[in-house]
């Protein structure tokens, strides 16, 4: 638009643009066979696509919504522009997770890898830089899944989905506690082991301590804290 053609108190231009107002109407019918035919397409990608979603299929969603929006907003676009690009995706799509089902090389590029983040009670500090997840985050993870105390934990992983899985030991033992300090309450479910029994504050690992200036056999950090038995619930 020129400058001149910008007024302020032009409502009509406001509400619908350089389109006449009957063009809503069109644009009312082009949405809803839009939107069926994208709900067709992304039930053919298969039931992944409505549960978490990986990378690949991720980058499909938002492809998708910048697909089916100039079909169904602009007039000098036809409806079959959206459709054979929707077709083109769903192609897309069965075809790269065919070809991740028979190579796992492909798969491990597209979707991502496993990573393991807990082992025995203790954070895997290297793994968790490399996929930038911070200890805050994970806390806030896993005790969403009810697991108050890294102890607890013999093995926990973060899927390529996003998904976190937790294996939990049936030992009890005395580790860091997860509960957030502020809340007084709650840290009533656990005790400490004794005076001398320390959890690294930084990976977690328990050891008996002469002093606070004593190291971390694991990451060799000097800052401790009580090491807790947690009650289950």
């Amino acid at each position: 638009m020129k400058k001149e053609e910008i007024h302020l108190g032009d409502i009509k231009r406001l509400l619908f643009g350089q389109t006449p107002p009957e063009f809503m109407i069109e644009v009312f019918i082009r949405t809803i066979l839009i939107y069926l035919f994208l709900l067709l397409v992304v039930r053919l990608m298969g039931k992944r696509m409505a549960s978490q979603m990986t990378l690949s299929e991720l980058a499909v969603m938002v492809t998708l919504g910048a697909i089916v929006s100039p079909a169904m907003q602009l007039p000098d676009r036809g409806l079959m522009f959206g459709v054979v690009v929707l077709l083109c995706s769903l192609a897309f799509q069965r075809g790269l997770n065919l070809w991740e089902f028979k190579n796992k090389k492909v798969e491990d590029k597209t979707q991502g890898v496993m990573s393991l983040l807990v082992s025995d009670g203790i954070l895997n500090l290297e793994e968790m830089e490399k996929i930038k997840l911070t200890r805050q985050q994970l806390y806030a993870m896993l005790r969403e899944k009810q697991i108050l105390n890294l102890a607890k934990i013999e093995r926990a992983y973060l899927e390529p989905c996003g998904l976190l899985s937790v294996f939990e030991t049936n030992e009890p033992k005395a580790g860091l506690s997860i509960l957030p300090p502020s809340d007084q309450v709650i840290l009533t479910t656990q005790h400490e082991l004794d005076s001398k029994t320390r959890a690294c504050c930084n990976c977690g690992h328990v050891q008996k301590i002469v002093n606070k200036r004593s190291a971390c056999e694991v990451c060799h950090t000097r800052e401790w804290s009580k090491a807790y038995l947690t009650k289950s619930y």
